[in-house]
């Protein structure tokens, strides 16, 4: 803030609370994601922020339910899935609970501590459990492991639901989430019409509107899988 700068764009909410906290004037993008501006009292509304931050905001719980719906679509006869939480995940967890209860899946949720993860020791645990798939909710700490549990899924023979491409180029299964390329060129045409005299209380906060759904059909054949063809019609990405 010293420097000075003219506008600040954050993508975390310890970032966007830190600036929060330097200046009430210079203008802020922010990517709110997995967290609730208006709650926490970054902005008065989405429609109307009322300071010095704007930008784009998005909670994976909102998603949650229709990943899992894909999810069983691919798998159908699946009965007991595994899934990968934490303490940033509380709510998503609370979504998928919400979304099984007219389903009757056996959810077998492992609680993640301590990062970094031991996802060898999570997956030994799993093993044990009898699951016949994981689907592992979002937050940063489980993000940075994303190749290792992609390839220790594939060594347990594991299909696999996550919330980003990313995951699915790297061996998992399947993804349904939000386009995040999108949102950080949103944020882009954001800070364009701060630095051209926008004031960041004017500019509503907007929801993504752009979501994913990425099947890895390799990994798909190794675990002896048939993905429906009505998956395969609506799906924004195919790795071969």
């Amino acid at each position: 803030m010293r420097l000075p700068v003219d506008v600040v764009v954050t993508a975390t909410d310890p970032a966007t609370l830190a600036v929060k906290k330097a200046s009430r004037t210079i203008p802020v993008v922010m990517l709110a994601v997995n967290f609730d501006p208006v709650k926490l009292g970054y902005i008065g509304s989405l429609a109307r922020p009322g300071g010095n931050i704007t930008g784009l905001v998005f909670q994976h719980h909102e998603l949650t339910s229709k990943r899992f719906e894909l999810f069983r679509e691919m798998l159908p006869t699946v009965s007991r899935v595994a899934v990968f939480s934490d303490s940033e995940t509380v709510d998503q967890l609370s979504a998928l609970e919400a979304a099984n209860r007219s389903v009757g899946v056996k959810l077998q949720t492992l609680q993640l501590r301590n990062p970094p993860y031991d996802f060898e020791s999570a997956f030994r645990t799993i093993s044990r459990s009898g699951a016949e798939a994981l689907l592992v909710l979002e937050a940063a700490s489980i993000y940075r492991g994303r190749s290792e549990i992609t390839q220790l899924a594939l060594k347990n023979r594991l299909p696999t639901s996550f919330a980003f491409p990313d995951y699915v180029e790297a061996g998992g299964l399947m993804s349904y989430g939000v386009n995040f390329g999108d949102m950080w060129r949103h944020a882009a045409r954001y800070t364009d019409k701060v630095l051209k005299g926008a004031k960041p209380a004017d500019l509503p906060v907007e929801q993504p509107r752009n979501f994913e759904l990425a099947i890895n059909l390799k990994t798909a054949k190794a675990l002896k899988l048939t993905t429906p063809p009505s998956l395969l019609l609506r799906a924004d990405s195919i790795i071969e």
